[in-house]
């Protein structure tokens, strides 16, 4: 009974004791994870009251979806942007295109289209010819010649003061037909002009504008030759014949405008700043394109029904010329036939229907 009491009490104070050291160890480590962080768990496990280091599926989620809004916004802010660049600019170019416009109505209103003076039908009648109109190059009319037989061969028909001719050149100033007619003729031309014999006039046209590389050279010296016969008129034959006789090829950009206003002043042109205007502004351009369709639709000047088809076209007296360009002989031959029956019809009197006289009644008795 006694050992059994002893017994129990050993028990109960070795359990004491066993407690007492559990918690002497436990205290001190208690207070150590206080404030130190305690190991987390082994690899493969975890208590069941710690929270994990890697997001849920749903904190992931709400990432991803923070994520996409984010660069929604950043698309939709780079879409806002772009649309107003593009407006911008869209509105500028507009603007611009307007302000183009304006101003090339604005040019036209204001400068109202310019046409030539002292033209007789779109043409330049030469009256006076300078000094340095034809060059020493050019050959004179043909004379008259021994034949072997010692008689003289028939001269070089020169047209008659009696009536005077009425003839009208249409040229082109790149084209090579009309440079060539120049050449062979214009000696006899001058000599007619000046001894009175007949009446020269020269009509600038542009049939060969799209033949200068786009530089419109036949157009631009048909509003030259404009220019000079306006401002500087005693020249232009001058000018004429040496556009005439130093063509430019076809197919090449041909005289610049500040060129064609040097060759003006070379021929002795008076108002030598207006007439470099003139040209370099191009003032009668446009008379020169709308002069040329007014030619192509006809009918051409002592005409009923001619037409300009081509450069040169001359016409005297209201026939057109169709033989050799070079060759001045049959040309002076042309105009002296036309010259002559120019004359016969002038002096021919037209007969004139004379009254029949009507019986008289005789009374009856």
């Amino acid at each position: 009974m006694a050992e059994s009491a002893a017994s129990g009490y050993f028990s109960d104070w070795l359990v004491n004791i066993d407690l007492g050291r559990a918690f002497a160890v436990i205290a001190p480590r208690a207070a150590i994870g206080a404030t130190l962080p305690l190991p987390g768990p082994s690899r493969g496990t975890m208590s069941s009251d710690e929270t994990p280091n890697v997001p849920t599926s749903r904190s992931s989620r709400e990432v991803v979806r923070d994520k996409a809004q984010k660069v929604h916004a950043q698309q939709s802010r780079a879409r806002i942007m772009r649309r107003i660049i593009i407006g911008a600019i869209a509105v500028v170019a507009v603007g611009a295109i307007g302000t183009a416009v304006t101003l090339a109505v604005s040019a036209q209103i204001s400068k109202p289209q310019l046409a030539p003076s002292g033209m007789d039908h779109d043409g330049i009648l030469v009256s006076d010819i300078s000094a340095t109109a034809v060059s020493e190059d050019v050959p004179a009319a043909p004379s008259p010649e021994g034949s072997d037989a010692g008689e003289a061969t028939t001269p070089a028909p020169q047209p008659t003061t009696s009536s005077s001719v009425d003839i009208h050149v249409y040229v082109d100033y790149l084209s090579p037909d009309a440079g060539e007619f120049e050449r062979a003729n214009a000696r006899q031309l001058v000599n007619w002009i000046t001894e009175g014999a007949a009446t020269v006039t020269y009509h600038p046209v542009a049939l060969l504008t799209a033949s200068s590389n786009g530089t419109k050279y036949s157009l631009r010296a048909a509003g030259a030759a404009a220019c000079v016969a306006t401002h500087s008129p005693a020249q232009f034959y001058a000018f004429n014949h040496d556009l005439l006789d130093d063509q430019p090829d076809v197919n090449t950009d041909g005289y610049s405008d500040a060129d064609l206003a040097d060759i003006a002043v070379a021929v002795g042109s008076d108002e030598i700043k207006t007439v470099r205007s003139c040209i370099e502004d191009q003032d009668y351009v446009t008379w020169a394109k709308e002069a040329t369709s007014r030619a192509l639709e006809g009918p051409l000047v002592g005409s009923d029904d001619l037409v300009l088809t081509s450069a040169p076209m001359i016409v005297v007296n209201g026939e057109a010329y169709v033989g050799a360009l070079d060759d001045p002989v049959e040309f002076s031959q042309f105009v002296l036939t036309v010259s002559n029956d120019a004359s016969q019809a002038a002096a021919t009197p037209t007969p004139t229907p004379e009254a029949t006289p009507e019986p008289t009644p005789t009374a009856t008795p």
